[in-house]
């Protein structure tokens, strides 16, 4: 069972916080439909520790949890759930939402916080679509490579990035090798293992080529 009101460990707190990019990362991909809320049960008279959209609610950060986390909380800890649960509730204006609270474990397998996701259900289908809809002022879509393993997730990526390189004609052909090699630093391609050996042998050029345009992309870096 959690206890609530226990001062956390340092750790927990840095799991904890660990958690508020994620609060922001999933408000940003799901739109102003979602209320997230990440709250800590080191406190619960201000359990709210980052919330986004709370104009649902009107709920800032600070605010106490609700009796409804502690009821799902309660839930999560005596029902043999896997750590999660979604539901179906209201909000006290009465607006339907579909919600989720998601427990955060700490040092110890102790549940240290919950992420609440609301998502409410009355929120206009023009809003819907434009948080799924790329702005006119964003640069093109960018291009995720599904591989199988590491080496075709290297592969395909020298290819992606040749192809670019390739297109631009700005760049002197002299030049094509050392750009590809610097997109693919950019994209951390070279920190999977063999990556330097794949590369060289899909570009046609030696390891030590790769690994001379790498060190000056670095140092330029650094400069």
């Amino acid at each position: 069972m959690s206890e609530y009101n226990v001062p956390f460990t340092d750790e927990d707190h840095r799991i904890l916080s660990s958690c508020v990019t994620l609060v922001e990362g999933l408000a940003d991909y799901l739109g102003g439909g979602y209320e997230i809320v990440l709250h800590s049960l080191e406190d619960v008279e201000h359990s709210v520790v980052k919330i986004i959209n709370g104009h649902h609610t009107g709920r800032t950060t600070g605010a106490p949890i609700t009796d409804l986390a502690l009821s799902m909380l309660s839930r999560i800890e005596n029902e043999n759930r896997p750590g999660y649960i979604s539901y179906f509730s209201r909000n006290k204006k009465g607006e339907p939402l579909k919600a989720a609270t998601i427990a955060i474990r700490g040092v110890g397998g102790r549940i240290i916080g919950l992420l609440c996701i609301n998502f409410y259900l009355n929120t206009p289908l023009s809003h819907l679509l434009d948080s799924l809809c790329a702005p006119a002022q964003q640069s093109p879509a960018v291009t995720e490579t599904f591989a199988e393993n590491t080496r075709e997730l290297v592969v395909q990526s020298v290819e992606q990035a040749r192809a670019q390189v390739m297109a631009d004609g700005s760049i002197l052909p002299s030049n094509k090798n050392r750009e590809i090699v610097a997109l693919l630093h950019r994209w951390n391609i070279f920190k999977i293992k063999d990556s330097v050996p794949l590369t060289a042998q899909a570009l046609d050029i030696s390891p030590n080529t790769v690994y001379l345009h790498l060190r000056n992309v670095r140092q330029e870096e650094d400069a």
